[in-house]
């Protein structure tokens, strides 16, 4: 009886792997701000070989979230608020602009998975789980993302979203006010009804509420 063929395992499924293991590792703070890295040992750890770590590793530094110094070290990048600042107006302008495009063409699913995310956020606010609320805040903001299948502002996002929730997850000890709550669920309601103005002034104040603490974490580090 002939055998089954072995089937090639996708190189590019471990390094995707290997760079959501540690993109996540250092956003939480397991990986810690300007901790040395040395990819044997990470590959060791992870649970996968050398090379998809270093590919995830080359894609992370040209992410802002790890630097190397050549035939020294590579080591996580060190929190720098100005850093995360820039990233801020970057996100928040993309998901403006998705809310611009998207409303006019979101359907009744898409509203419903975002009340679905709003539940979520709010009962994570309630158990006190930052990882959980933060996790349900950007599925509710990835829904207009989603509809407008703009792989250039996904991608975006993506690229800078991380700079952004590490300094959340090490530096803000308290989650965000249950206003947040109401606050999506006008926004919810203003892309329900198709109303654009509405929507997109609303995804700004969300936003920058986050950008005034940063604000305040910037004149914490200067003074």
């Amino acid at each position: 009886m002939p055998s089954s063929p072995l089937r090639r395992v996708d190189r590019s499924l471990l390094r995707d792997e290997a760079y959501v293991l540690l993109r996540d590792a250092i956003v939480a703070g397991d990986l810690a701000p300007g901790e040395i890295i040395r990819d044997v040992e990470l590959a060791e750890r992870v649970g996968l070989s050398r090379t998809p770590v270093r590919e995830a590793l080359a894609r992370l530094t040209d992410e802002g979230l790890v630097e190397a110094k050549p035939h020294s070290w590579t080591r996580v990048t060190p929190l720098v608020v100005r850093d995360v600042r820039d990233a801020h107006v970057v996100v928040c302008a993309m998901h403006e602009l998705a809310v611009r495009e998207a409303v006019p063409v979101m359907s009744e699913a898409d509203i419903g998975r975002m009340r679905e995310a709003n539940a979520a956020f709010a009962a994570a606010l309630d158990a006190g789980d930052v990882a959980a609320a933060l996790a349900a805040d950007d599925a509710l903001h990835h829904v207009p993302v989603g509809v407008t299948g703009n792989r250039a502002l996904a991608s975006t996002i993506e690229r800078h979203l991380p700079l952004i929730r590490r300094l959340e997850r090490l530096r803000f000890a308290s989650l965000p006010g249950r206003r947040s709550i109401a606050m999506h669920d006008r926004l919810i309601d203003a892309c329900a009804a198709g109303d654009v103005v509405a929507a997109v002034a609303l995804t700004r104040e969300n936003w920058t509420t986050l950008g005034e603490l940063l604000e305040r974490e910037g004149e914490t580090e200067t003074t």
